[in-house]
């Protein structure tokens, strides 16, 4: 097991609602669609993960809109915790279990 917890951002409606008023010529994200990942540190007393996100939900909020628009200009502002909330439903899981035999690799991103 890793001494890390998973988090994974499912899109809600003013994300959806955000990502379709672009005009980027594609598909629209989906609740159902692909996810990332995000691994953060686990906290033993944090049971649902929620302090550990709301600490580092700025973050998350710009991966997010990054992995759809790389335009930061056409981002909303004054992105609080509240909107993230909003925005987004989170799916944490404190159990990480690397079942590979090779390392690690951080590719720098």
């Amino acid at each position: 097991m890793l001494n890390r917890c998973v988090v994974i951002l499912r899109p809600k409606q003013p994300y959806l609602d955000w990502a379709e008023q672009l005009d980027d010529g594609g598909t629209v994200p989906t609740v159902d669609g692909e996810k990332a990942a995000y691994l953060l540190p686990s906290n033993e007393s944090d049971h649902d993960g929620s302090e550990t996100v709301k600490h580092c939900y700025e973050g998350l909020f710009e991966l997010e809109l990054a992995g759809w628009h790389l335009i930061e200009e056409d981002w909303p502002a004054n992105r609080t915790y509240e909107m993230f909330q909003q925005w987004f439903s989170v799916e944490w899981h404190s159990i990480v279990t690397d079942l590979c035999a090779d390392p690690l690799i951080d590719d720098g991103l």
